[in-house]
């Protein structure tokens, strides 16, 4: 098996939520803003003090970390296992496609907000600057597989997405789940395979 070099920087994706202003403002507050308290591997992207409640058909899930800054519209992203608690079935998607994925009810401090959509399996992906496409010669949206060379174990992932952006650092992002099943931890390496 050959390896592109050099490995990527993993980012393991724990549940977490993106908010509109409107429901930002619904559940925190009039006029309030989101308080950074991390920096996140993408440039601008940050882990926010706020947290809110996911309350689904079946279950609960407290305190989820708000992800910032704020989007056009509220997002949700959970692993599969999340999705049981809750008794909502969301499909794995990439970032920003929420068009007929499940809704569920937010609670925050100030108030609730009953959202029609926007809960999603978020598809395992590598960001890349356009100077990485380059290197690695791939482009925005193309597909690939990576290797996970765990000590115990080895993993390889198909169905990775390429996204490319000026405005993005290397990194591959995958949930928790996957994560764990493979004892893949934040900044392990992983390496795409030549095709």
């Amino acid at each position: 098996m050959n390896l592109k070099q050099p490995g990527i920087v993993a980012g393991v994706s724990n549940k977490h939520l993106h908010l509109s202003q409107k429901d930002l403002e619904a559940l925190f507050g009039e006029g309030y803003e989101l308080h950074p308290i991390k920096d996140l591997g993408q440039p601008g992207q940050y882990a926010a003090e706020e947290i809110v409640d996911l309350v689904g058909p079946k279950g609960i899930i407290a305190k989820v970390r708000v992800l910032g800054p704020v989007r056009k519209d509220t997002q949700i992203e959970v692993a599969y296992t999340d999705s049981f608690k809750l008794g909502v079935q969301p499909p794995v998607r990439d970032s920003g496609d929420v068009e007929g994925t499940p809704g569920l009810k937010l609670v925050g401090p100030k108030g609730e907000v009953e959202i029609n959509q926007g809960v999603i399996i978020a598809k395992r992906h590598i960001h890349m600057h356009t100077k990485d496409a380059e290197h690695y010669g791939l482009k925005d949206k193309d597909i690939v597989s990576v290797f996970i060379d765990s000590e115990s174990r080895k993993t390889i992932f198909q169905d990775v997405l390429i996204r490319v952006s000026d405005k993005y650092a290397l990194e591959f992002h995958v949930d928790t789940d996957e994560a764990n099943a493979c004892q893949l931890k934040n900044k392990d390496l992983i390496y795409i395979i030549e095709e």
